[in-house]
């Protein structure tokens, strides 16, 4: 018997299957085409030849560990001790996977803010504890009476994902204040802080978990060298949490994936010597906004983008068709993938919203470009 009978094929697999199928530009999944920097690549090269390539400890190759807890520290002023309270993960799924497999229990009820990835929920029910999943509003900012409400003595976690995907939106100040005004009234009540695209934020400085001194000593906070370097299939990542949570999140880890492969931490370790992650957003606002010029003049509606490298757009201007069957003609009539919003909700919400990934090649927004404004 299958222990998720109604779990299928992801929506991501789907619409890149299906971009392949009818050689459509694919800014569906959210990974970039263009190549992954020099540096990097010239590190790889040059360490694969040394003798790197046997298992490195459980937790972390510790040069690694250390250049972790330096960035964190000036990104964010909070000092961490790279041996007891960070965790290298292959990749920030597995992070979140671990965290709640380690830290929930049976009957525990974990909330989560809707839309939401699709990686929370299956680790939650493995447990057999409960998702309670809370609709955002319409603006993508959290609604504090909803979550307020859902909040009871059987509430283990809640998990933030913050800049957020699939709305680009970027928590407030006034948000975290009203956070932790009510976790105040439920001190056992542990955070998750995807924080996956912390260094991709515009504009609106992005707030983290680790600046907050009332949230950071009950909360778990995943990042992701895949999405801060646009390295995604390297899968490596990493969770900060205070010591006496991360010793249960190492209990799980060594028996998942035991250690993270050695090449790609030695590089990294070395390659973050040589990049400023919190200067990458540049990059990737270049991209944004050329991009929506790009769409300027076509029939979407273009929502806010605060932070990720993804645009939400509307599409009720063009069709009354729900967002699933029109992001498959997108693909059969124009040549274009991209993902339907309603994926992320717990009640399939068709809100006439996609989302279009822009971790792209200039001439591969400009060509998917040409193509949308046809529509």
């Amino acid at each position: 018997m299958s222990k998720f009978p109604d779990s299928g094929e992801s929506i991501f697999t789907t619409m890149s299957k299906m971009a392949n199928e009818y050689q459509a530009i694919n800014l569906s999944q959210g990974f970039p085409d263009f190549p992954a920097d020099e540096k990097l690549t010239n590190i790889v090269a040059k360490i694969a030849k040394q003798n790197i390539h046997q298992y490195l400890p459980f937790s972390g190759y510790l040069p690694l560990l250390e250049k972790i807890a330096t960035l964190t520290l000036r990104s964010y002023q909070r000092l961490v001790d790279p041996v007891s309270e960070i965790l290298v993960t292959a990749g920030a799924t597995q992070g979140i996977f671990t965290a709640i497999q380690a830290l929930v229990n049976t009957n525990d009820e974990v909330i989560i803010l809707d839309p939401s990835y699709d990686c929370y929920t299956t680790p939650i029910v493995l447990v057999h504890a409960k998702p309670v999943r809370i609709a955002l509003n319409a603006d993508f900012t959290p609604d504090w009476n909803a979550i307020s409400d859902a909040m009871n003595q059987r509430t283990k976690m809640i998990i933030l994902n913050n800049p957020h995907n699939p709305s680009g939106k970027i928590w407030s100040e006034s948000d975290f204040l009203q956070l932790e005004k009510l976790l105040e009234l439920f001190p056992e009540v542990l955070i998750l802080a995807d924080e996956v695209y912390e260094y991709i934020a515009f504009g609106n400085r992005h707030i983290s978990v680790h600046s907050r001194e009332k949230l950071k000593n009950r909360s778990i906070v995943i990042s992701s060298f895949g999405k801060t370097f646009h390295i995604t299939g390297w899968k490596i990542g990493y969770a900060i949490a205070p010591a006496h949570l991360m010793q249960e999140l190492k209990k799980l880890h060594q028996f998942l994936v035991f250690s993270v492969n050695s090449i790609a931490q030695v590089a990294i370790a070395e390659y973050l010597d040589i990049v400023a992650p919190n200067t990458l957003y540049n990059f990737y606002e270049e991209k944004r906004n050329g991009f929506r010029s790009l769409l300027a003049t076509s029939r979407f509606s273009l929502l806010p983008c605060e932070g990720t490298y993804f645009q939400v757009a509307s599409y009720a201007a063009i069709s009354n068709e729900n967002d699933l069957d029109f992001t498959k003609r997108l693909i059969v009539d124009y040549g274009v993938a991209a993902i339907p919003l309603s994926v992320f909700y717990e009640n399939k919400s068709d809100r006439k919203l996609i989302r279009f990934c822009f971790a792209k090649k200039d001439e591969t927004l400009e060509k998917a470009a040409e193509r949308l404004i046809r529509i």
